[in-house]
């Protein structure tokens, strides 16, 4: 066999798996998802831009389809949140941690970090709806499940929002030490700071 035969087979070879490969990585993209994805995503999409009705729209869509999509889930509590709907949010939340601990594997990153993401929009919940106790608590479980996960906005964010953004570690220290001061001297609750809490999701 001829040395340009062997190099033209080797190039259609090389192509043909390019081809294989880039069609796998579309399929899988595109066409094998877990069901409630491409619904959970357009909710995403809205919440971003505040538009909280056709967020919850999408959330329940998949919802509807998976009742068991934790993203799904935790898009509809930030929604709520945003919408100041914290009571309905606190049940939202509760559901989704009673369902991560039950079904949480070893080895889920990705689902330890909704678990503390979970968390920490709980306590925010609480903290708004002036239960600092409560949100106290969350604020603590969410940095011992994973710390890492609601460690406060990545680089992009601040760059674009704000360079020292509020984080649960802070507002968690900042009511611990509020808490040990006799009852009628703590400051709980300090708006134009309690503002900026941004909710997380994974």
């Amino acid at each position: 066999m001829s040395p340009a035969v062997i190099r033209r087979f080797i190039f259609l070879m090389f192509i043909a798996l390019a081809l294989a490969g880039g069609t796998a990585i579309f399929f899988d993209t595109f066409f094998d998802r877990p069901p409630g994805d491409y619904e959970t995503e357009r909710g995403d999409m809205y919440l971003s831009t505040q538009d909280y009705n056709n967020a919850m729209e999408n959330f329940d869509e998949a919802l509807r389809i998976n009742p068991d999509h934790r993203g799904a889930r935790m898009g509809r509590a930030v929604a709520l949140i945003a919408t100041e709907h914290y009571d309905d949010a606190i049940a939202e939340l509760g559901a989704l941690i009673t369902f991560l601990a039950a079904n949480l594997s070893v080895d889920d990153p990705t689902g330890r970090g909704t678990l503390a993401a979970a968390y920490a929009n709980l306590g925010i919940a609480h903290d708004r709806n002036g239960r600092h106790e409560l949100a106290l608590q969350n604020y603590i479980e969410a940095l011992k499940v994973d710390e890492e996960a609601v460690d406060g906005p990545g680089i992009i964010d601040r760059i674009l929002h704000d360079p020292n953004p509020s984080t649960i570690r802070k507002r968690a220290k900042y009511l611990y030490t509020e808490m040990q001061k006799p009852a009628d001297q703590r400051v709980l609750r300090r708006p134009e700071i309690d503002g900026k809490s941004r909710t997380y999701k994974p």
